[in-house]
């Protein structure tokens, strides 16, 4: 699928413009979302984009990078999906694939993705512009995508400490592998950020200005600072999972105590009739009062017990709500 614009008094709009008689599409900035074999093919034949690039482009575990070519300049980052339940926690990455020539910007993308909307496009004035805003939305993605982490997370650890299940568990570890994943592809960026930090002097014909360098250096430091942010939250997430994984250990002994006192609660009837119906003669069995006396101790056993269970439940409630 394509998608085209153009770049109209600093603001970057649809292209609605009639391809040429020879189909070939000649607009300032097109968006390639999962391109068919035969736009394989344009960009591949018409546009002299290398095949290998392309694919890599394509691909989520492509390492971010930037090639300079004769004609343009490729450059390869990463950039969050958008995160939905069928997910399962699991927070995946996308690669972006951009060609940028000097007069065009092709941008490829494996899946359709919202990667030119926000207040940050309103205003574009040229193609370079359109480039390092695009990247600085992707660590604003990665920003936002850590707090919904953090939520996320906080939620999965009130149910771990209520809970016994192993699901919450898992889905923490699922969770903090996506955080090792974002901090590789945060870190990839850091070094595209850099080579083009170091290439932006050069006056070629994809060259950035003087107010790029200046966006360049911005963009790093939003990066260093997601990265920092990321490193804080999975180091956080990782060290926390042994206390977490005691805490249901702790839950599950407690629960294990609590069925304890009532076994031992519901044994003692079972223990005194059986004790009484041995077929052997008993000290006790000529007299007819003990009869009675064992119904009212089977009966009344169970409720003192029953009662001491519960008191010793609210003596550890108790000492919690101190603690």
């Amino acid at each position: 699928m394509l998608k085209r614009f153009k770049i109209t008094e600093n603001r970057l709009l649809p292209d609605d413009a009639i391809p040429a008689a020879s189909g070939i599409p000649d607009s300032p900035v097109m968006v390639f979302v999962n391109p068919s074999d035969d736009e394989r093919q344009l960009l591949i034949h018409h546009f002299q984009i290398d095949e290998h690039t392309l694919a890599s482009a394509l691909d989520p575990d492509e390492l971010p990078r930037v090639e300079q070519e004769p004609d343009y300049m490729a450059l390869i980052f990463k950039r969050p999906k958008s995160y939905s339940a069928a997910d399962r926690f699991m927070f995946k990455i996308s690669s972006v694939g951009v060609f940028l020539f000097k007069d065009r910007l092709i941008i490829l993308l494996s899946e359709d993705l919202p990667i030119l909307d926000g207040k940050l496009f309103s205003r574009v004035a040229t193609l370079q512009d359109l480039v390092l805003k695009m990247i600085f939305r992707s660590i604003q993605h990665f920003t936002e995508h850590l707090k919904v982490i953090n939520m996320i997370s906080n939620d999965l650890e009130d149910q771990i400490i209520k809970a016994m299940e192993n699901k919450h568990l898992l889905n923490m570890l699922i969770i903090e592998k996506s955080l090792v994943y974002y901090l590789s592809a945060i870190q990839g960026n850091g070094a595209v950020i850099d080579r083009l930090r170091m290439n932006a002097t050069n006056q070629m014909a994809v060259g950035f200005n003087p107010d790029n360098v200046e966006l360049i250096d911005d963009i790093a430091i939003e990066n260093k600072q997601c990265y920092e942010q990321t490193r804080i939250y999975s180091d956080v997430l990782g060290g926390l999972m042994d206390a977490r994984a005691a805490i249901i250990n702790n839950n599950l002994n407690q629960l294990m105590k609590t069925l304890t006192l009532v076994m031992i609660a519901i044994m003692w009837p079972p223990l005194i009739c059986g004790f009484l119906s041995m077929n052997i003669k008993l000290p006790v069995d000529q007299h007819n009062a003990m009869w009675p006396f064992f119904m009212v101790l089977i009966v009344g056993i169970v409720p003192v017990l029953v009662a001491l269970v519960y008191w010793m439940r609210n003596r550890n409630g108790a000492r919690k709500s101190r603690s």
